[in-house]
C-alpha cells in the first residue's frame, strides 16, 4: 500500500467517524426533543368506541393520547415501544397473534382503541396478523410511507399515532386488501363465551 493510499483511507476513516458522531448527536437531540412534556391540552379526535363483544357503543370526541418517550417506554415492552413509537417491524412468525384463531377484538396496545376484529382476520402466510378490513376506518389513519425505497401505505391508530403496520392490495375478497399488522402493536381481547 502506498503512502498516498494510506492517507486517503485514513481521511475516509476520519470522515466516517465524524459523520457517525454527527448522526449520533442528531439522533440524541431528536430523541431529547421528543421527550419534552406535551404543552397545552391535546387535540380531540373522533373515535368509534366498541365493547369487547364488538358492539358499536357510539362515536365520541376524545383527547388524543400524547406522552413523552419516557412515559411510552415505561408503559410498553421494548418490542411494542419500537414498533408503535418508532415504526419498527417485529420478525415474521414471532408475534403472539399471527396464528391466533380465537374470536375477539384487537385493541391498540398504547391507548386501547378497538382496531380489528377476528371476523376479518385471515391467514396470509406472511407471519403477521392480517385482516381484510379494520373494525372501523374511523379508528385508523393511513399515510404514505416511502421508506426502504418502496411505496407503501402505513397504518396507525388515530387516537395515539401508534404505528400498527401496512396495508397492501393483495388481500382476499370482499375488499382485496391485506392489513398486515404487528402483534406487538395490539392487545387481543377474547370474545366471551355465549
Amino acid at each position: 500500500m502506498t503512502r498516498r493510499s494510506m492517507l486517503t483511507l485514513s481521511m475516509f476513516g476520519v470522515a466516517g467517524v465524524a459523520a457517525w458522531g454527527y448522526e449520533r448527536v442528531n439522533r440524541a437531540a431528536a430523541a431529547a426533543a421528543l421527550d419534552l412534556a406535551p404543552t397545552g391540552p391535546p387535540p380531540s379526535v373522533s373515535i368509534a368506541e366498541y365493547s369487547d363483544a364488538g358492539v358499536l357503543l357510539g362515536v365520541r370526541d376524545l383527547p388524543k393520547v400524547v406522552k413523552t418517550e419516557a412515559a411510552w417506554k415505561a408503559q410498553l415492552t421494548r418490542i411494542s415501544f419500537d414498533v408503535t413509537r418508532h415504526a419498527d417491524t417485529e420478525i415474521a412468525f414471532t408475534g403472539a397473534t399471527w396464528n391466533l384463531h380465537d374470536k375477539g377484538l384487537f385493541r391498540c396496545v398504547c391507548c386501547d382503541t378497538a382496531l380489528f376484529s377476528s371476523e376479518t382476520k385471515f391467514d396470509s402466510g406472511t407471519g403477521w396478523p392480517s385482516f381484510w378490513a379494520p373494525l372501523d376506518k374511523r379508528n385508523i389513519v393511513e399515510t404514505s410511507d416511502s421508506t426502504f425505497g418502496m411505496e407503501r401505505t402505513a397504518v396507525s391508530c388515530r387516537r395515539c399515532d401508534a404505528h400498527l403496520g401496512h396495508v397492501f392490495d393483495d388481500g382476499p375478497k370482499p375488499t382485496g386488501l391485506r392489513y398486515c399488522m404487528n402483534s406487538a402493536a395490539m392487545r387481543f381481547v377474547k370474545a366471551a363465551s355465549a
